[in-house]
């Protein structure tokens, strides 16, 4: 028994016990899945009665946190969708600030990453050679007058001119440069869509599984997050109208092309449908489109983003970035929506940071007014279908019938389901062994056994080395299972 488990402090002994179990479970030093011990072994160990331990977990099982099952004991519950994720009450200072701690298994994967030794089948992230050095000589035509105070919050009006005008030609999205606001990315427009527009306890839907369950902004904000199922056509739309009648969501975050983690595009009826359903409702959409732009070579093109939709540009407010499609380093993204939420979020930017660096947005500018940034896609698309299909190819000679995985049009990932599947902790910490990190679907909201893996980040002799390094990495685990009584 973990020594660790004592009780502190005045409250009601059972109270304490729930306190440092959903602190635990929300740190994600309990992750999903963990073991719990028994109710009498608990409290022999705090030295408090049976009864009180029951009350405990019954409050746990009740919030959903917590699941017991016949003949397997209670262990943190899988599907944390839907848990009330406002900040514990930790003692320090090191806890008490606003953002919750990234979770210790994203935490271990991003340090395994770093590491030389490991292949990054992980990070969403190109790969250095994919990154656009030749354009990096556009320095010398910057312009003369570069904005080196703070500048309009909202950024710069040439830049968001030129977004603008990005915006129609390659998307025929007609927005206004009122109604842009440039952004340091997708996730800094994320977090100010939640700073700006929704209170604590507040209830939103996510696509299950969504890279956007995997981040702290909405635990930070407690924000009460809710799953829509997705198929190989994408989230299904009446789902939101029952989260609706079910917990009053107030807003939908979606990423309805390429989607991260899945692959998956939204098509284009359910596109309509999700837009009819909203506005019925009258619940805004944030919309992620990062990967739209990156359609793989032979694959169709996507539909146009879901505020193309007739109507839809009063009701979504879209988040665009060159993260995925130029240099992540940039970090220059922008959203648009309508002109009182622009300026309402602009507001609240300019008490964060006042902006991104004007040197910054005058490269962007410059990306985004030139053909640099289609040459770039260009590019990216011809090597990215080359990595895709490596991997592919990979995949299929180590696993065969042993993954099942849909082919992706566009993107940056393969989402995989291993069959039969293991514990997601003891596959990552395999696979480190065997020198290649991924990241366990668990990340990202969903069941154990699915797994993402990212083929932007490496070449293709080490996808083709790190897809045989995860192959060896589940048998063996496989194996361990198999010897233990």
């Amino acid at each position: 028994m973990d020594d660790r488990w004592h009780l502190t402090g005045t409250a009601p002994r059972y109270r304490q016990i729930v306190s440092y179990i959903e602190t635990h479970v929300l740190s994600g030093e309990m992750p999903p899945g963990s073991l719990l011990p028994t109710e009498r072994k608990l409290a022999a160990l705090l030295q408090v009665n049976r009864s009180t331990v029951s009350v405990a977990y019954d409050e746990l099982r009740a919030k959903g946190v917590i699941r017991s099952i016949q003949g397997s004991g209670t262990r943190v519950s899988e599907d944390a969708w839907g848990l009330d994720m406002r900040a514990p009450d930790w003692t320090g200072y090191l806890s008490q600030g606003i953002f919750q701690p990234t979770l210790p298994l994203l935490r271990h994967i991003w340090e395994e990453n770093r590491k030389s030794k490991n292949i990054n089948l992980a990070r969403g992230e190109m790969f250095s050679e994919l990154w656009p050095v030749k354009s990096w000589s556009l320095g010398g035509q910057l312009p003369s007058q570069i904005e080196l105070g703070y500048g309009d919050p909202r950024g710069e009006s040439t830049l968001r001119e030129a977004i603008s005008k990005h915006l129609y030609h390659h998307y025929g999205l007609n927005v206004s440069s009122d109604r842009i606001l440039v952004t340091a990315g997708s996730q800094q427009g994320l977090l100010l869509v939640i700073q700006s527009l929704l209170r604590p306890g507040d209830a939103v839907g996510l696509e299950k599984p969504s890279y956007a369950y995997s981040l702290p902004l909405f635990a930070s904000a407690g924000i009460r997050m809710f799953p829509i199922p997705v198929d190989a056509q994408g989230l299904l739309p009446e789902e939101v109208a029952r989260l609706y009648r079910r917990h009053k969501i107030r807003m939908v975050f979606v990423s309805p092309t390429y989607q991260n983690p899945t692959g998956t595009t939204l098509a284009p009826d359910r596109r309509r449908r999700l837009i009819d359903i909203c506005r019925e409702l009258r619940i805004p959409i944030v919309e992620d489109d990062a990967h739209g732009a990156l359609t793989m070579e032979g694959s169709p093109p996507p539909p146009q983003p879901v505020v193309a939709i007739d109507g839809a540009e009063q009701q979504v407010i879209y988040l665009g970035t060159l993260s995925k499609t130029f240099a992540p380093g940039l970090r220059v993204g922008w959203m648009t929506g309508a002109k009182p939420v622009i300026e309402r979020i602009a507001g609240i930017r300019e008490q964060m940071d006042f902006g991104i660096s004007g040197i910054t947005q005058a490269i962007a500018e410059k990306v985004l007014s030139t053909d640099i940034w289609e040459k770039n896609v260009g590019r990216l698309r011809r090597s990215l279908t080359i990595r895709r299909n490596a991997m592919i190819g990979a995949l299929k000679n180590s696993f065969g019938d042993e993954m099942a995985f849909a082919i992706p049009a566009g993107g940056y990932h393969i989402w995989g389901k291993l069959q039969p599947s293991v514990r997601d902790q003891d596959l990552l910490e395999a696979a480190i062994r065997h020198g290649v990190v991924f990241v366990p679907g668990i990340v990202y909201g969903a069941e154990s056994g699915h797994v993402r893996l990212t083929y932007a980040s490496s070449s293709e002799s080490e996808i083709t080395e790190g897809v045989r390094r995860f192959h060896a990495a589940w048998q063996d685990v496989r194996a361990r299972n198999a010897l233990r009584p």
